[in-house]
């Protein structure tokens, strides 16, 4: 019996015990290679590589909801991937982010948290 699947096998690595300060010293380290996502909760931190489809996939996802904002006539700004960190407890670094609701909040500020 063969199976064929439709990504290749995802590399992660979980670490626990980490602090937060760390995760923030391994982000300025890494911060030349952009294919790593490093996700950290409360002491755990995971590091991805995505494989390649991933890519594909997200833009795809974009594209859809690019569209649907545009036919919904329904304003929203695009950061594209982005790191969100709440100091200290998490952090999350999606592929793509879209702000709906708050946008002119958003727009005024210089820097994205």
């Amino acid at each position: 019996m063969t199976s064929n699947t439709l990504l290749q096998p995802t590399e992660i690595i979980h670490l626990s015990g980490i602090s937060w300060q760390t995760y923030e010293n391994l982000l300025t380290e890494l911060s030349n290679s952009r294919r790593l996502r490093l996700t950290y909760n409360r002491g755990t931190l995971e590091i991805m590589v995505p494989p390649p489809e991933h890519e594909r996939y997200k833009e795809m996802v974009g594209r859809f909801v690019e569209t649907l904002a545009e036919e919904l006539e329904v304003r929203i700004d695009c950061l594209g991937s982005t790191t969100f960190k709440r100091p200290q407890l998490s952090s999350a670094e999606p592929d793509k982010c879209f702000y709906i609701e708050n946008i002119n909040v958003i727009r005024a500020k210089k820097e994205y948290i």
